[in-house]
C-alpha cells in the first residue's frame, strides 16, 4: 500500500524559493522542509542576532506543522543546521522556548554557511 502524499502550504511561513513544498504529509507523517529565518512576506532576517533568527526559523517550521493539522507536541524529530558550533547553546535555548516540556529527538549540525548568509535552518518530522 502506498501512502498518499499531500503538499502543505501556508502563508504563515515563507513560500518555497525552489522546487520543493513547505511540507509534505505522507500518511500520518509530516516532513517539514528546512526553514530559514525569513518572514512570511519573504524578508530575509540575515542581520538579526542569532536568537531572533532561531526563534523565527523554528516559528516558520511550526507554522507548517500547524497548517498540517498537527501540534508542536507531535514533532518527533528536529534537525537544526547552525553556522558555528558556538551558536549551539543559543540554538538549544530557542528550541527549549519553542517546545517547552516536549522533547523531540534532535540533532544540531554545525555548518560553515547557509543560504542568504543566515545562521540557522530548521527541519522537522511530526507524526
Amino acid at each position: 500500500m502506498t501512502a498518499t502524499l499531500n503538499a502543505i502550504v501556508t502563508d504563515q511561513a515563507p513560500r518555497p524559493g525552489g522546487h520543493y513544498s513547505q511540507g509534505v504529509l505522507a500518511g500520518d507523517w509530516l516532513f517539514v522542509s528546512g526553514q530559514l529565518p525569513i518572514d512570511p512576506d519573504g524578508t530575509v532576517r540575515h542581520a538579526a542576532d542569532f536568537a531572533e533568527q532561531a526563534d523565527l526559523a523554528i516559528a516558520n517550521a511550526l507554522a507548517i506543522v500547524r497548517a498540517a493539522g498537527k501540534a508542536p507536541a507531535q514533532v518527533a524529530k528536529a534537525t537544526l543546521y547552525v553556522v558555528g558550533i558556538a551558536n549551539w547553546p543559543a540554538a538549544n535555548a530557542a528550541f527549549a522556548r519553542a517546545f517547552g516540556d516536549h522533547r523531540p529527538a534532535r540533532s544540531i549540525v554545525p555548518v560553515p554557511e547557509l543560504h542568504f548568509g543566515v545562521q540557522i535552518e530548521v527541519e522537522l518530522i511530526a507524526v
